[in-house]
Parts: structure tokens; sequence; C-alpha cells
């Protein structure tokens, strides 16, 4: 682990030397990530992108992909498309991104089962804003919006998320 690693631990994630309180999966850590299981998986999972929403921040690095109306996550095992960005309209199961929430107004993406999912190994692993301290996500890890964009403009593609089996 190096100090540009996000490191997941019992009650923070650790980030360049600084601690920011986040929120994880409803189904806790897992080492056998199902679909809708509700768990965040234990491993090294690299930043693969940014996505941000232009119409309510402004791009938080020069890399990041804006949103647009239309833009959804396949979350359907059963599709070719599954665990990939698809646009509407879409009719298989899937996930809006472009939320009346502000959860997904900045996520980072992982590798986790990505670029070539395993069908019904869990979909997008994203880091994102949370509800409310404490509440639970259904995998992904959630983050203060402010700690959030301080994040999103310190890390690079390949940064990695590290979730380990043993909680440092």
């Amino acid at each position: 682990m190096t100090p540009c690693d996000l490191v997941l631990t019992p009650t923070h994630l650790r980030f360049m030397g600084r601690r920011f309180p986040c929120a994880i999966g409803r189904g806790g850590l897992t080492g056998a990530k199902r679909e809708g299981d509700g768990a965040t998986p234990l491993g090294a999972h690299r930043i693969t992108g940014m996505l941000y929403r232009p119409d309510r921040i402004a791009p938080p690095a020069d890399w990041a992909v804006p949103i647009r109306p239309g833009d959804l996550w396949s979350d359907d095992p059963d599709h070719a498309d599954y665990n990939l960005m698809v646009r509407a309209p879409y009719p298989h199961s899937h996930e809006c991104l472009r939320r009346a929430d502000p959860l997904y107004d900045l996520v980072l993406l992982t590798d986790w089962n990505w670029p070539r999912a395993v069908r019904g190994a869990g979909s997008a692993i994203f880091i994102h804003q949370w509800r409310r301290p404490g509440y639970p996500t259904a995998g992904c890890v959630a983050l203060r919006r402010d700690h959030l964009r301080w994040i999103a403009a310190r890390v690079t593609v390949g940064t990695r998320l590290i979730v380990p089996a043993a909680q440092p």
C-alpha cells in the first residue's frame, strides 16, 4: 500500500495521509461478491474513470467525463452490456446515472468485474457521495461531498481502492 492508495479501514477511508469517514455496502465486506448482495468486495480495485454532473458541479479533474441525460449503467447479468455504461432507452435492468438526488453528482469508477464482466459477479463498484453519515450503500464506498471532491481532485487513473480482508 502507498499513500496514494485509497485504503478502507473499519472507520474511514485513508488517502494521502488523511482520514475520511465513509460508508460501505449494507452487506458488509465479501470475498465472494454476487449481483444484488449489497456487499463491498475485498481486493485492490483500480480507479478507471470519473463521471460528474456538469449541470451541478465543475469538472473535478481534466479527465472527468460528464454524465449526460440518458446515461445508465447496466446491472443485468443476462445481457451482453452487463456492468457497462449504456444509453437510454435500455430495456434491461439498469441504474440511472443522472439521478434526481446528489449521490452520483461525482462518481469514481473502479475496475471491479470490468472490463470483461463475469455475469452475476456484481456490477459496478463506485465511490460516490453518501446519503448521510453511516447510511449503507448497495456495495459502493460513499463519502461526504466535500471529501469526495477533495479526493477526486487528487486521484489519477490507476489509483487503487484497497479493501483488505484484515482491516488495518
